[in-house]
């Protein structure tokens, strides 16, 4: 069996000092900003959703942008733009594995 490796940084909407991040769209103007940077590069009409690199969501109660590794490797620019803006303004990340949800069992 293989190792498991994280895929995604997580950006928590949770500063270091455990305060609430504002303002409270920051996951979604921060991921609209960033909706550029996809796969094959921006056409027309990409600035209308989300890049799969970078997606906001909500964990629980606390907003969050989930930044997958690949950006790193094919817009190593805008990957430093969105770690450092975690780093500056003093968000909490983790590295990790989203896990899709598994739909329910097919009944018998």
């Amino acid at each position: 069996m293989g190792s498991l490796t994280a895929r995604q940084v997580f950006i928590q909407g949770i500063t270091l000092d455990g305060r609430t991040f504002r303002p409270s769209d920051w996951a979604e103007r921060l991921a609209g900003v960033m909706s550029q940077f996809r796969p094959g590069g921006a056409r027309p009409g990409s600035h209308l959703g989300y890049s799969p690199w970078c997606v906001p969501t909500t964990l629980g109660s606390v907003k969050c942008v989930v930044v997958h590794s690949d950006l790193q490797a094919h817009e190593p620019m805008a990957w430093d733009f969105v770690m450092n803006f975690a780093r500056d303004n003093q968000l909490q990340t983790v590295e990790a594995c989203l896990v899709p949800e598994s739909s329910p069992p097919a009944s018998v």
